[in-house]
This record gives structure tokens, sequence and C-alpha cells, in this order.
């Protein structure tokens, strides 16, 4: 990843809020063969996909301009926002919305002028405007079967040539986010912002400040809102074919879809001193019950302090957490170390600290910090969840 690493470097000097945002995603080697990356958020992870040998074919500055236009997507939400869209129009209308903000791109990169409209729009007023309404059928590829459509003026003209536009980075990867909430995947982005403006001395670009500031305002979710959608997401495992269902769009010709969802969780829960609330810990505890029960899961409870104190295991119909009192001071290592030896591994991690104490620099799993109300995040990755009574 050195060629990577020495682009953000750059951005890191130049425009240090894009390279400490890009520092806080996970990395990943992109299989494609014809976009140097891609963003997506994946089991609810922001991720980064990078081919190594396309990325090095751009200058430096385009390389620096294209990661700019990652940061906007994952700002913006937009492998969110696709609803029951046309997948491929979809991807260049959010192009098409953050382009012409972006100084730098490599000279294929979609504007709107190409088609005739004007900058600064919302990617769905693009959809709205360049897509014509006809029956979508199936969302993959562009769109546009080979019947004859009465296409009329310069409108005709502009969607026509929409069906061969191109994306400047990898969205076949965005269909990833499809099993994460855009409540909770907002709630994330929002402490990626957070983390991001603490590196960079709340130095914000004067392009982003906008939809930054939008994200900085308290967030309306409630804690239990946001503990839900985070252990749907985990529990989102794959889907199957059924023919006791109807498919929705194409009747009994076709098997219906059913999402497959197993809640297998690791749940740790902080005894240190500082953590010593029992109300806060019943609260949780008593939360994650309600949720646990009626599903097909398998809830691993760590208590632990500087060590591992004390394991049990449950499954949704018997989880009954008990109360259990450590003292001591906080090591948060040693239950990710756990996490990593479990057989199956853990869907997701929960942790409730207060977060003062080491931890991993990087990790491979889902992780909801539930902080106390004076905790702090311990490092950039996971979602941040502050518990408190509301």
């Amino acid at each position: 990843m050195n060629i990577l690493q020495n682009a953000i470097v750059r951005l890191l000097r130049q425009k240090p809020f894009y390279g400490h945002f890009l520092l806080n995603l996970c990395r990943t080697e992109s299989s494609s063969s014809c976009h140097a990356a891609g963003v997506t958020i994946r089991s609810g992870v922001p991720t980064l996909s990078i081919n190594q040998a396309l990325f090095k074919k751009h200058t430096s500055g385009e390389q620096q301009a294209l990661l700019e236009h990652l940061v906007w997507h994952i700002l913006h939400l937009h492998p969110l926002r696709r609803k029951q869209r046309n997948q491929h129009d979809w991807d260049a209308a959010c192009d098409l919305a953050i382009n012409p903000f972006i100084e730098g791109l490599p000279d294929n990169a979609l504007l709107p002028e190409m088609y005739g409209q004007e900058p600064g729009l919302a990617a769905e007023e693009y959809y709205e405007r360049l897509v014509p309404p006809f029956d979508v059928g199936n969302l993959e590829g562009s769109g546009y079967g080979d019947g004859e459509q009465e296409q009329n003026g310069a409108a005709g003209k502009r969607s026509a040539e929409l069906r061969d536009a191109a994306t400047l980075d990898e969205h076949a990867i965005w269909s990833d986010a499809d099993s994460t909430s855009l409540t909770l995947a907002e709630e994330m982005v929002r402490s990626l912002v957070r983390d991001s403006l603490q590196g960079c001395d709340g130095e914000v670009p004067a392009e982003i400040s906008a939809v930054v500031g939008a994200l900085l305002r308290p967030s309306p979710i409630a804690w239990r809102q946001v503990l839900r959608q985070f252990i749907a997401t985990a529990g989102r495992v794959g889907r199957t074919s059924t023919w006791m269902r109807e498919h929705r769009r194409f009747s009994h010709h076709t098997p219906g879809v059913r999402t497959r969802r197993r809640l297998n969780l690791l749940v740790a829960i902080d005894v240190s001193d500082s953590t010593d609330s029992i109300e806060l810990r019943e609260l949780f505890a008593r939360e994650l019950l309600a949720i646990a029960r009626g599903r097909d899961s398998h809830i691993t409870v760590l208590y632990a302090n500087s060590r591992i104190q004390r394991v049990e295991a449950f499954s949704g119909s018997s989880f009954a957490p008990e109360r259990y009192d450590g003292g001591g001071f906080t090591d948060l290592r040693p239950v990710f170390k756990h996490a990593r030896s479990m057989h199956p591994l853990p869907a997701a991690v929960i942790y409730l600290t207060d977060g003062i104490g080491p931890a991993p620099q990087v990790m491979e799993f889902p992780t909801l910090w539930v902080l106390t109300t004076d905790g702090e995040k311990p490092v950039p990755w996971g979602v941040e969840l502050r518990l408190e009574e509301m």
C-alpha cells in the first residue's frame, strides 16, 4: 500500500481533513480490472478498496483528486441512497453531483455540463432529470433494453448519452452497503468526521463545510435505535432463494429472496472501577436482552478489566446476564484477542466501556463502542454510541 500511503501523506499536508478521514477507513485490495479505487460500507465498516497497479498509472494530482472523490461519496452516503433506482444511472448521477467541486480529476470525469445540466444539484435531482421514466425491470446493468423508446429533443439525447457514462471509481462494491441501514451508516460517518476533525485541528475545506456541519449537528437517533440497527446489520449474513415466497417483480416464475439472519455476537462488559455504574450496565443488558430474545442467536459475554475475568455464553431465549464486579484498570486488547480465537468467529463485537485504555490499532470485526456518559472512543475504528438514559 506504499503508493496509496504516499498519496494520503500528500493529502495530510495539503488538505488534512481528507487525509485523516482516509486513514480511518478499512483498506482492502481490489480485483477490479478497470477502476483504481472504490469505497463502500461493508457490514457497517467504511472500506477503501484499492488496485495498486491501476492507481499507480494516475498522476499524483489525479491520485489526490480521486481520493477526495471517494471521501465525498462516503460523506454523502451515496452507496446507501440508491433505493429502487437503476444502478448504472444512479452511479453516474452521484459522480455528477460531486465532480464539479474537485480539482484535478482525470479527463474522463463526468460533469453536469456534458448533459446540459448546471452544477450543484443532488444526485437524486440529476437522476430525475436525466433518466427517462420506465419500468426498471432488472436493476442490474445499464437499465436500457433493446426495445425502441421514444426519445424526443435534447432530453432524449441526454438520457441516451447517459447509458454510456462510466464512473471514475468502482461502484459495483456499493452493493455491499445494502446490509447497513442508512441511519446507522450516518452515525458511523458522523463518528469518522469527529475523529478526522480532531486530527486536523478542526480545519475543514470550504467545499465540504456544509455537509460536515450537517453531520456534526446532534443526532436525533436514540441510542437504543442505534444498538438495534447495529445488531440487525451484524446478523444479516446472506440471502437464500425460496419458493415459499413469491418474487416481488417476477411473480411465480422466479423464487423469492429471503435474507438469512443469524445473531452471533461477542459482548464485552468493562468491570473496571471507572465504569462501575450498575444502573447503566443493567439498562444496557435489558435492551440487549430484548433484542436477542426470539432470534436465532448465540451471545458470548466477557466480563473484563485488564484481563478477562469471566466468560458466559447464552442463546437468545435464555440470555440473562448477571451482575459482576471486577474493579481494577482497563486494557481493551484481551477482548479482541479472545474474539479472534472464537469458533465460529463473532459477527460483531459490542463493548460497554469508558474507552480509557489500550486497544488494538486495527480490527477486522465490526465493533460498537457503547460508551459511558464521560467515556471516550479509544481508536478511530468502530461505531460510537453514547449510553444515556433516554
